[in-house]
């Protein structure tokens, strides 16, 4: 059956997903080398073609309504299976390329993971050998450690603090979450830090189940001797729950890695809170049982120089 006229394109989605994670519709046609003015038109016909606006735009910069923040949450899907499939024809055009399949939890894949990738291609083209072709899943971390014990993934990189048996493990960053809202929240204008037990008992848009930043945030709740309620929103992807906390949807805790620019900006306010420590551990993992390939090591390597 084929698909309805009223499917949105690719590309449209993705520039959505870059307005989404840089909160600027410039800053989002730069990463896709257009004018401003090209991407806002084709943000204007994703919505006509939708019904429904899915951007803000104020001297701010420009945000995600609460339709664009489940728009964007279902488009990550659809883009990383495209990804997947592009990286698979570029091997299958350069068969005689060398190939590594990565997955690696959202965080690590979206701020991470394209440098060490850029350095990992820059050092094999240095070496004069043949072309190194890499496919990256972008997944949770619970994913992450089901696709490297299936030997569908050579190598993966996960949020801590929990490694799954039969995996071995090195760290290779580390990660500090940040409690963030939009500066019209009353957390925003208080003096004091928010305590542990009010934000246990307040409902946040968080990641899904399985996600290594709920997983963190969620142990290091009960460290502290607090159980979390049930999130207010749950999203499957760090680009839409950051979409929802800009559009007011309520507080979230983040990766510092995804909210640096906002909390710079001011779009979004990083409020502390006391006796909580939500530091993290980024780690490689691969099948214990299993010998490392060369570019599976090669990326390791790239990884373990970034931290240093």
């Amino acid at each position: 059956m084929p698909l309805s006229p009223r499917v949105p394109d690719l590309i449209s989605l993705d520039l959505l997903l870059s307005v989404a994670r840089t909160g600027s519709l410039g800053a989002a046609a730069r990463e896709h080398g257009v004018t401003q003015q090209a991407a806002s038109l084709r943000i204007r016909r994703l919505e006509g073609l939708l019904g429904v606006p899915v951007v803000t735009r104020s001297r701010r910069g420009s945000s995600l309504t609460s339709a664009g923040v489940l728009v964007a949450d279902w488009a990550a899907q659809l883009t990383e299976l495209a990804a997947g499939l592009d990286a698979s024809l570029e091997a299958l055009r350069g068969s005689r390329s060398a190939q590594l399949r990565v997955a690696a939890s959202l965080t690590v894949a979206e701020y991470l993971m394209p440098r060490w990738l850029v350095t990992l291609q820059h050092a094999a083209r240095a070496d004069g050998g043949p072309g190194l072709a890499v496919r990256l899943r972008a997944v949770n971390s619970d994913e992450v450690a089901e696709e490297v014990l299936a030997a569908r993934a050579d190598l993966g990189f996960v949020e801590g603090p929990q490694v799954a048996p039969g995996l071995g493990w090195e760290q290779v960053g580390a990660d500090q979450l940040v409690l963030v809202v939009p500066p019209g929240h009353p957390w925003a204008r208080r003096r004091r830090p928010v305590t542990v037990a009010e934000l246990a008992a307040t409902p946040l848009v968080a990641r899904e189940a399985g996600s290594g930043t709920r997983r963190a945030f969620e142990v290091a709740l009960q460290a502290a001797g607090a159980e979390p309620v049930a999130p207010s929103l749950e999203l499957s992807g760090t680009a839409a729950v950051r979409g929802a906390v800009l559009a007011g949807a309520g507080p979230a805790v983040l990766s510092s890695l995804a909210v640096q620019d906002d909390v710079s900006s001011g779009r979004l306010r990083a409020v502390g809170v006391v006796g909580l420590a939500l530091r993290r551990r980024l780690l490689a993992v691969w099948d214990a049982g299993t010998a490392l390939s060369s570019p599976a090591a090669d990326l390791l390597a790239v990884a373990r120089a970034a931290r240093r």
